[in-house]
């Protein structure tokens, strides 16, 4: 692996020679989940270290890179529309375009790219983009149009460089891949199988983190609680650490780390060994994601995602128990093939009884290559957009509720630096992932501070800094 790398530097470097005093720009369009944005921060490290500035203005680039999603229909909308877009910056300019990203697995999307938008320089799937400087070498040198695409699964490569867009809060992958095969998800065809990183990467990269000065870690994966388990199934020696509770253990023990947060966990493992990780540790922010999907227990079989109604309801229980103030967010998927009337109450009533502080509505979209693509009974758009607005006057109905039980307390807040709707107020977020607006001074960004919750404003809270 480390050889693998060392060749890579060396195109970087060979790029980098070729770059030399051009002041030449990128730009990276980013799509879908954290898990590409953390891609996108290795790309932008490569890029910067081939001799690259970046630009946010995407007419001033010289090289543009798209890093697809494709976990929904109106990402290849956006992606292709796009394209269109930057047509013209390639025949005026010379722009060299890349693209890669989770889409690029998807063999008709490359189809498609090469007879609608022939104009691309690259295409690099989720296992090749380690080798992303030997792809831009051989296309500035050789003029080629480079595919680098694998179907099989990528080994998980360590060492690229990483161009970071936060100086506070920083996102980790502690795993790659998926194995549960939800039926309407593409990610386990074009991610492929879970592999895990070995936990003395993941402890050196955070170790690094802290002494750089952040304090916020996101540890991602597509299903965290399964850190670990394919590599104890097969047999491997994989150290003391070899669970997803042990690695949360470890990383609360690092100085200078002010909060961990973790996605997306999967219901199914969720195991006690976890929530009494989760009770444990600090650090571990007590607001956990737990994607519901459905609250049909129906459904939730069709979508094979291996709980029940109840089951689930009892997981959200049994965390409540042991784990005092918890909160949940989720996921929901509205209109999946097959869904009834009374299976969409279902969903509404887990929503009730649970109260979700944030609830992320999606409306079902067929993916090529799924099993639900192939159902029958998809349900009609004008239905699905039906319960899609039913649901979110729930969710919004409990927002004010949410709020309102945080007026009057006073909250740990990690300020992040200047709110986007007003230059002279600063943000931040409680524990909870609330955002909180209130008036401070620069020098408190960075930090976790305790401010007063005086009002509550669906969207936000608003904070008062001298409540001494």
């Amino acid at each position: 692996m480390q050889e693998r790398i060392k060749i890579q530097q060396e195109y970087i470097e060979k790029v980098n020679k070729l770059n030399s005093g051009k002041n030449l720009r990128y730009t990276i369009l980013t799509m879908g989940c954290q898990l590409n944005e953390n891609d996108s921060e290795k790309i932008s490290g490569m890029l910067e270290e081939m001799g690259y500035n970046r630009t946010d203005k995407v007419e001033e680039a010289n090289f543009i890179a798209f890093n697809t999603c494709c976990v929904r229909e109106n990402a290849e909308d956006k992606l292709f529309g796009k394209l269109g877009e930057v047509k013209k910056y390639k025949e005026t300019n010379g722009t060299i375009i890349a693209i890669g990203g989770c889409m690029m697995q998807e063999k008709h999307i490359v189809e498609k790219l090469k007879q609608s938008y022939p104009f691309f320089d690259i295409v690099f799937g989720t296992h090749t983009l380690y080798k992303f400087p030997e792809d831009v070498y051989n296309t500035i040198v050789n003029g080629n149009r480079i595919e680098d695409i694998l179907d099989i699964d990528g080994e998980v490569i360590e060492g690229l460089p990483i161009r970071r867009d936060d100086n506070i809060k920083a996102s980790v992958a502690i795993m790659n891949g998926c194995n549960n095969f939800c039926s309407y998800c593409i990610v386990p065809y074009v991610r492929g199988r879970e592999r895990s990183r070995k936990a003395e990467d993941i402890i050196a990269e955070i170790n690094c983190l802290a002494k750089e000065g952040y304090k916020e870690i996101t540890l991602l994966g597509q299903n965290v609680n399964s850190y670990m388990r394919v590599e104890r199934e097969r047999g491997e020696n994989v150290g003391e650490i070899d669970s997803f509770a042990k690695l949360l253990r470890e990383v609360n023990k690092i100085d200078g780390i002010e909060r961990i947060r973790f996605i997306s966990p999967h219901p199914k493992d969720f195991t006690d060994d976890v929530i009494e990780a989760i009770r444990d540790c600090d650090k571990v922010c007590k607001i956990i994601h737990l994607p519901l999907q459905s609250g049909s227990s129906k459904v939730l079989k069709e979508m094979n995602r291996k709980y029940t109604k109840e089951q689930y309801l009892a997981l959200v229980d049994r965390m409540k128990e042991k784990i005092p103030g918890i909160v949940f967010s989720t996921d929901i998927i509205v209109g999946f093939p097959g869904e009834t009337e009374e299976d969409f109450k279902d969903t509404l009533d887990v929503v009730k009884q649970v109260c979700f502080e944030q609830v992320y509505m999606f409306i079902y979209s067929r993916r090529v290559g799924t099993p639900a693509d192939k159902m029958e009974h998809q349900v009609p758009e004008e239905i699905k957009h039906k319960r899609f607005d039913e649901l979110k006057k729930l969710v919004e109905s409990q927002i004010q509720g949410n709020n309102q039980k945080y007026v009057g307390t006073i909250q740990k807040v990690l300020v992040e630096g200047t709110s986007k709707t007003n230059e002279t107020m600063l943000t931040g977020r409680t524990d909870t992932n609330k955002v909180v607006n209130f008036e401070g001074t620069n020098d408190q960004i960075g930090k976790v501070i305790e401010l007063k919750i005086v009002s509550e404003h669906m969207w936000y809270l608003k904070g008062e800094n001298n409540w001494r």
